[in-house]
């Protein structure tokens, strides 16, 4: 759903840009645009493994203040 949103989105900005005739905000370069679909395709895949994992460290992590709850205790 995320992918054929974000697809959606970067069409609508192509059409747009091209009907205000303004440059598109994209490397021009082939290498530049390899990039772009790494680092895509790396975000996708670390949010497709990393979500499903347990966090086994969430106590020592701080809330509004900073503080840790394992500290508080």
């Amino acid at each position: 759903m995320k992918v054929a949103l974000g697809l959606l989105l970067a069409v609508a900005i192509g059409v747009a840009c091209r009907l205000a005739s303004i440059p598109l905000p994209a490397p021009p370069a082939l290498i530049g645009a390899l990039l772009v679909l790494a680092m895509t395709l790396g975000y996708v895949i670390t949010d497709l493994f990393a979500a499903h994992r347990e966090a086994k460290s969430k106590s020592l992590c701080g809330g509004p203040s900073g503080e840790a709850k394992a500290m508080r205790s």
